[in-house]
């Protein structure tokens, strides 16, 4: 069965990037730091990643997110979704216009421009499609940025919400919480390593 599992880094004071964040300075100053842990050489670091990414089968991102990662400083063969741990999974970004051109043509782009219900629903259609290629089951990743995933919180469209808890408190940047509708969460797994707590939790509709 395909969830819809959203899963971000965080600081310990609530933000998902430094302040100033920027495309050219897409984690914010001092943001690094909540990504340690997805190049860590620690095992179990290496094992949330990996776990993490074998289980997309398609990733939803807003447009600003989208802005960073397509920029000039954004991924490539080292940096990219999963840090090589897995394929290229199909990416859906939330927007209100396609851009004029793509610097990543070689991942699969599809550009929904009628909501983040929408975009879900894209997605979810990608990875039943992707789960059945496979022979296995494969979820939606929401991956941010903090907007996007508050958004999907506060319409009921997330099942699991998977938080990486960086060590470090970044005073300012992009918050992931900000109000929005209250939510009761249940708590799946608590992992600390050397580098980070990893949390999941479900979310109660």
């Amino acid at each position: 069965m395909t969830r819809i599992i959203a899963d971000i880094s965080v600081s310990l004071d609530g933000y998902v990037t430094g302040p100033d964040a920027s495309p050219r300075n897409g984690l914010g100053t001092g943001g690094e730091a909540l990504h340690t842990w997805a190049f860590s050489d620690d095992p179990d670091d290496r094992e949330v990643l990996r776990e993490g990414t074998a289980r997309s089968g398609a990733v939803v991102l807003g447009r600003h997110l989208f802005d960073v990662v397509d920029g000039p400083q954004g991924w490539d063969d080292t940096t990219g979704y999963g840090a090589s741990e897995v394929g290229k999974p199909a990416f859906v970004v939330v927007t209100s216009a396609p851009p004029e051109s793509v610097r990543t043509a070689d991942l699969d782009w599809t550009f929904v421009t009628t909501g983040l219900p929408d975009a879900v629903t894209a997605a979810r259609t990608r990875a039943e499609a992707a789960s059945a290629k496979s022979g296995k089951d494969l979820d939606v990743i929401l991956m941010g940025g903090g907007a996007t995933i508050a958004s999907a919180l506060d319409a009921g469209l997330v099942d699991t919400l998977s938080l990486h808890l960086a060590p470090v408190i970044l005073g300012a940047g992009t918050p992931l919480f900000t109000g929005g509708a209250p939510r009761t969460l249940v708590r799946r797994s608590v992992l600390p390593t050397s580098t980070a707590t990893h949390l999941t939790y479900d979310v109660v509709r």
